[in-house]
């Protein structure tokens, strides 16, 4: 990696933790497929076999996938409201031929199981879309900073329009190419809501629903094409609540128990293991509730603690001493000390031969562009003030065993299946996550051709996946390998059922069809 090609070790790894005017940039899936074919330079490989079928199976369905990006793109729902995005995806796959398996899965009313089968005795190969936004990141399809025309604060700053459209689209492409051999297998798409707070991964893996997959495909929105060992950060969320007794603060403060004083010694507490922790690890928490006013001693107080560590059996360890000096720092105030583990998301398990199945089939077709959306790339650049490099046209070589400090509810899924995962451009080189530029990049003809494009990439993964029985074995066996010393235990604690923070209007009343009551799986 080299300065001069824009690309910087500091930038892909900062790209890995996350993996004109817009109007005139969105263009027609027939326009988008004839300039990703020819309107700009490609090196094209022969690579697999499978990618001419995976392209021509995308270029049918090209309209359904764009018409996933773009919808769910002005939808822009938080996590765990995702109500229409999710119907959006639902309706594409039926309309292709899919099953609908469940909706409102492991507790979500926002999730869903979807799956197409052919002959039987084949393989069940997954795939993973998201499509929720995250808050304040609304963006009109400008190459400035500005608010979306509908004036939604709502953005896809994660991409996780393309990330859904792309999936989706994938398995779609994937069905018309079994059609076309007849190859045996099912193909079944995961509908992950609330991957931003709660994924819902964790919560079908713990409940089972990966146990007959035999590999699992999802790629992430990224400001470079690249895939390797990379190993995200086992994670623990927690709740620390502790409850006093009022008084007058002025008067009588004897009579009172501070809970705040139990919030600041444990804060305290946290900060003093800094110093005897492994490097890998991160403990960050804010005070969500301190009190009400400064004369009433307050009675309650609560922090929200996340630990993050190399593996789930350090988060494990970690989190036993955070609930030591929970109870601690009660005794101290004489206060009562609350210690809630409410989600956790195990280490992210690299897969060698997933990984050269990925890298093949980018290879293949590396990213092209446009010099209209490498103008806008860079203008987006210019306005955060970074170096105007544009688009990345290069496919990285794989990454060596990486660990990055972010968590990702692939994690417990690459615990229990082959896990193939990869980052493509959808941003300019550079770029971070989460920030308003992924949004107006999204909302363009480069968030359709990155849809397209990753589509292609995943349905030739599926491919050979299901037509090659040595692939799937040697995939299994390194997962076996790399699993045998911890075997899978999730961090979900086992009582809960459902994600915190489902809105009533969401459950199941009688008048509304968003939660169905039953699951066939």
């Amino acid at each position: 990696m080299t300065e001069t090609s824009g690309v910087t070790r500091r930038g892909v790894m900062g790209g890995t933790a996350g993996l004109a005017a817009g109007a005139g940039l969105v263009l027609p899936a027939e326009e988008v497929l004839a300039q990703a074919a020819g309107g700009s330079a490609r090196t094209v490989t022969s690579g697999p076999a499978s990618v001419a079928a995976a392209e021509a199976a995308v270029a049918r369905h090209a309209e359904a996938i764009l018409r996933i990006r773009r919808e769910v793109w002005e939808l822009a729902e938080l996590s765990l409201v995702e109500a229409y995005s999710f119907r959006v995806h639902l309706r594409e796959l039926e309309a292709a031929g899919f099953r609908t398996l469940s909706v409102g899965t492991s507790g979500f009313p926002t999730a869903f199981v979807s799956e197409w089968t052919q002959g039987s005795g084949g393989p069940v190969i997954a795939f993973l879309p998201e499509y929720d936004a995250l808050p304040g990141l609304g963006n009109a399809a400008e190459a400035l900073q500005t608010p979306a025309a509908s004036g939604n604060t709502n953005g896809h700053g994660c991409g996780h329009d393309m990330l859904g459209a792309g999936c989706t689209g994938a398995a779609v492409a994937l069905k018309t190419m079994m059609q076309a051999t007849g190859t045996p297998g099912t193909v079944r798409v995961f509908g992950c809501a609330a991957e931003e707070v709660e994924g819902a991964k964790v919560y079908f893996v713990r409940d089972g629903l990966f146990r007959d997959v035999d590999a699992s495909i999802a790629f992430h929105p990224a400001p470079y094409a690249i895939t390797g060992e990379i190993s995200t950060a086992a994670l623990a969320a927690i709740n620390v609540r502790f409850s006093g007794r009022t008084a007058h603060a002025g008067n009588t403060p004897w009579d009172g128990r501070s809970a705040l004083k139990g919030a600041e010694l444990f804060g305290a507490g946290m900060q003093f293991m800094r110093e005897h922790v492994r490097p890998t690890t991160r403990i960050h928490y804010i005070y969500e509730q301190t009190g009400v006013a400064p004369n009433i001693v307050p009675d309650f107080a609560q922090v929200w603690l996340t630990i993050r560590a190399a593996d789930a059996p350090a988060v494990s360890e970690l989190v036993a001493w955070a609930r030591d000096v929970a109870a601690g720092a009660g005794l101290m105030t004489q206060t009562q000390a609350e210690f809630q583990v409410y989600y956790g998301m195990t280490e992210l398990v690299p897969n060698l031969p997933m990984i050269g199945l990925a890298q093949a089939h980018m290879q293949a077709r590396p990213p092209a562009w446009t010099e209209a959306e490498q103008t806008f790339a860079r203008g987006c650049q210019r306005e955060m003030r970074l170096p105007e490099t544009g688009l990345a046209t290069e496919v990285l070589p794989p990454l060596p065993l990486t660990r990055v400090g972010g968590s990702s509810d692939l994690g417990d899924v690459s615990k229990v299946t082959p896990l193939g995962v990869f980052g493509w451009p959808t941003v300019g080189m550079g770029t971070s996550l989460h920030t308003w530029a992924v949004t107006a990049c999204g909302g363009t003809s480069i968030g359709d051709r990155a849809s397209l494009d990753t589509a292609r990439i995943m349905a030739g993964m599926g491919y050979d996946l299901m037509t090659n029985p040595a692939l799937r074995e040697a995939a299994k066996a390194d997962l076996a390998r790399r699993v045998a010393a911890a075997p899978y235990v999730p961090l979900l604690p086992p009582e809960m059922r459902e994600p915190r923070g489902v809105p009533a209007w969401l459950r199941k009343t009688g008048l509304d069809d968003f939660v169905a009551t039953e699951n066939r799986l």
